[in-house]
């Protein structure tokens, strides 16, 4: 299935799942999409710009604040470009502030000012993935309509077989695909 004329926005947040996110790139650009990433500084901890930018086609976006080529806000332009917002993986602490009104970076910005649907792919260890408060804030934000793949139970960064483990790209894909139809 190809979507040329959709803009996909990837999220990609600080956990070792990053890299998984090149997997999803790759992807959806072979399937016609556009895709922006937005790279939290985190995330750039475990990915760089340089493999984003060769995988997309597109400048990685890490900085509310860069000045752009043109001028517009780059977060609402971004946000009013997006046919899907993916954020992949996505960190308890990027959950804890979307579900709590908290708009301190880009990719938190994009999400709170598009009106695209979203979808988020969560990674992380099995004791924070149940920590009551995660649990919560992801109950709140599908209460509001954001879609959640994952996780699923798989080897975590602790050395651990647990619950917390990104769930399959081909999975985050079908999903992201499914709202787009």
């Amino acid at each position: 299935m190809t979507m040329a004329g959709k803009t996909i926005i990837i999220g990609i947040t600080g956990s070792i799942a990053a890299y998984k996110a090149c997997g999803i790139v790759n992807i959806l650009k072979k399937d016609s999409f556009d895709v922006k990433v937005i790279l939290t500084k985190e995330g750039a901890q475990f990915v760089t710009p340089l493999t984003l930018q060769t995988l997309s086609g597109n400048k990685v976006l890490t900085d509310m604040f860069e000045l752009p080529d043109m001028w517009n806000p780059v977060h609402t332009s971004l946000a009013d470009s997006a046919s899907l917002v993916l954020i992949a993986p996505a960190t308890a602490n990027v959950i804890g502030k979307l579900a709590n009104g908290i708009c301190d970076d880009l990719l938190s910005c994009v999400v709170y000012a598009t009106k695209a649907p979203v979808v988020i792919a969560p990674a992380m260890n099995e004791k924070m993935y149940n920590h009551k408060i995660v649990q919560g804030n992801i109950a709140g934000l599908k209460k509001i309509g954001y879609s959640f793949v994952g996780p699923v139970k798989g080897r975590l960064a602790c050395g651990h077989d647990a619950i917390g483990h990104i769930a399959d790209i081909g999975d985050i894909v079908k999903e992201a695909k499914r709202l787009l139809r």
